[in-house]
This record gives C-alpha cells, structure tokens and sequence, in this order.
C-alpha cells in the first residue's frame, strides 16, 4: 500500500470560527510543492448568510491579486452549503496563494479552510 501521508502537507488556512465579515486566510508558500487544493468545511449559516470561497495569489507574500479562472481546478460555483464540505484546486504558477471567504449576504457561518500541499519535492514531508 502506498504511503500518502508523508506525501502531503496540511496547513491550516482559516482556524473553525462564526464568521461574519469577509476574511482573509492565511498565506499559504508553495516552495518545495507542485500542487494545493484547499477544502473548506461549513457548520450552520445564520441568517441566510452567503459566503463563497475564491482563491489569491502573490509574488511576494505582500500584494495579493484573484486567482483568474484558467486557474482554478474544479472551481466552485455559488455559495458554500450549510453542514458541508467544498473542495478547490489552484493551477497557477505564483509561490504565494490564500483562500479568501467573501460575504454577500445574512449574518455569519461556522467555516474553516484547510490547505494540502502535494507533489512535494523532497519527502518525507514532516
């Protein structure tokens, strides 16, 4: 059986919390991998809150531009769902990349973002 978890690095991008503003995550450094997806996980959403999850990326870890869509594997579409899980993919090329909750609407969701790293380029990964 072959062995993922020394495969793989996870990083905590937005700790679980009630989130009721728009929100930047952590910034994420793709030296040393090929590859990132980021999975959110959602709680309950209180008063018809809409929040979506879209992705930025920097040169230099200081100024952020969106990811644009070319960019994207399985990008999501909408809001994210209340109890759930979602799931992206980031195909760019820039060192830095952060997930970003954005509000449209309603008052907050429970939501974290969970960045894994693959590809790496030595292992095992601690």
């Amino acid at each position: 059986m072959r062995d993922i978890v020394h495969n793989l690095g996870a990083v905590l991008a937005i700790a679980p919390a009630d989130i009721a503003a728009n929100i930047n995550g952590a910034s994420i450094d793709l030296l040393g991998f090929d590859s990132v997806a980021f999975v959110a996980t959602t709680g309950a959403i209180t008063g018809a809150g809409a929040f979506a999850l879209k992705l930025q990326e920097s040169d230099d870890n200081t100024a952020w531009n969106d990811v644009a869509a070319n960019q994207y594997q399985a990008p999501l579409a909408g809001n994210l769902a209340a109890n759930g899980t979602a799931k992206v993919g980031y195909r760019g090329f820039k060192r830095y990349v952060r997930p970003v909750l954005t509000k449209a609407s309603g008052t907050s969701i429970f939501a974290s973002v969970i960045a894994i790293k693959a590809h790496a380029v030595d292992r095992p990964v601690a």
